[in-house]
């Protein structure tokens, strides 16, 4: 169902651009409605109909002690502070979801990470962000974690700070800090996951 007349772009970013519809109610009323996309004008989705992700979240297990989960705590401008999410990052044209996830976490923590391709399919499927503002959709890859923290990969527009964190700590940071959405639904399954079979929760 096509409810728009006419897409304008309004801005001209590397990374992400606003657009405005010419939007059309169920009673023929027009109005203005704006988004954000990371698209090319020509391949928004509202266009192609595709769910393709643009990006990835990490959940990453830290290998060896499996009762353990890697967090980040990054700085984010519209917040003015600091945010605990889990790694995550766009996936660039030519990779896989999977490739992309093992890039952006030497990137952004050091570290080495191990693809787990087990379970249910159906959980690494592209989701979308947050469609009433964006049509951005993620994919979630799950693995492991291993090897020394190290800032030497991060751009210079990343203040991250990388937190090794037990279920007790992962509880704490669910009630009391600012946690992206990603990364608090994630944690539920961590929370409820058995250390003898981390990724069960998947099957």
């Amino acid at each position: 169902m096509k409810k728009y007349s006419k897409i304008h772009k309004l801005s001209d970013n590397k990374f992400l651009n606003l657009f405005r519809l010419d939007a059309i109610t169920d009673s023929g009323r027009t109005f203005d409605y704006f988004f954000v996309s990371r698209r090319k004008e020509n391949r928004l989705k509202l266009l192609t109909g595709d769910s393709a992700a643009e990006g990835v979240v990490i959940y990453p297990i830290w290998k060896g002690a499996p009762d353990r989960i890697v967090m980040i705590r990054q700085y984010r401008y519209p917040l003015g502070d600091f945010l605990y999410e889990l790694p995550a990052g766009l996936i660039d044209e030519g990779e896989t979801p999977e490739l992309a996830a093992v890039r952006e976490m030497k990137e952004e923590t050091g570290l080495t990470f191990e693809v787990y391709n087990g379970g249910d399919a159906a959980y690494r499927r592209p989701f979308f962000m947050g469609a009433g503002f964006t049509d951005e959709s993620c994919n979630a890859v799950f693995g492991y974690a291993s090897g020394e923290v190290s800032r030497q990969d991060q751009e210079d527009t990343e203040t991250i700070q990388v937190c090794i964190v037990d279920k007790a700590e992962a509880a704490r940071i669910l009630r009391e800090e600012k946690v992206s959405l990603r990364a608090a639904y994630l944690l539920t399954g961590f929370l409820h996951a058995d250390k003898e079979n981390p990724f069960g929760f998947l099957d």
